[in-house]
């Protein structure tokens, strides 16, 4: 945990790009998409990263598994379901595959160490949800659905570490997101 503000500043740096446009006034559909894309790598780089600097290999290998799986599974419903974005851009819309991929690393974060993390972690991944609604990305329901397959990626696939106090159930955790 003493790594993460170098952590914290690395994932800003590599989520940069998604706050670069100075043109856009905030509020607007590609502000809030900017916001989300920044939510979603920094959740993931600390997510991988924070075991990574603390030399604990199993938990990121086991983060990774929760990701990649959450992106296998995300992207075959999109696929499956073909059903149409909001503002009519493509027809991949359910389910919210930035939403599941920032809970599949928040998740992990919490199991990997508990709740003095894991409760931050939440709250910037139910931001991305949010963002994801108001970026006319995605409806609500691929939201809740991206949550819950994600969190569950995190929560089987992702041992928690010696010492950890458990978590709230899944039912409280997902109040964040909303």
């Amino acid at each position: 945990m003493r790594r993460l503000p170098a952590l914290a500043a690395l994932s800003l740096f590599v989520a940069a790009p998604a706050l670069a446009d100075p043109r856009a006034e905030w509020g607007s559909a590609s502000d809030w998409g900017r916001a989300s894309d920044w939510g979603r790598t920094d959740v993931a780089v600390v997510g991988f990263g924070l075991p990574a600097l603390d030399g604990d290999w199993r938990g990121a290998k086991q983060t990774l598994f929760a990701m990649g799986g959450t992106i296998l599974v995300t992207g075959a419903l999109k696929y499956a379901t073909n059903e149409r974005r909001p503002d009519g851009s493509d027809r991949r819309s359910f389910p919210s595959g930035h939403t599941s991929l920032s809970f599949a690393a928040a998740a992990s974060i919490d199991q990997r160490y508990g709740l003095k993390a894991g409760i931050p972690a939440h709250l910037v991944v139910g931001l991305v949800g949010l963002a994801r609604v108001k970026a006319n990305k995605h409806y609500w329901h691929d939201v809740v659905v991206g949550a819950v397959i994600g969190e569950v990626a995190g929560r089987l696939l992702v041992d928690r570490r010696r010492g950890q106090r458990t978590s709230p159930p899944l039912t409280m955790t997902m109040r964040f997101a909303f």
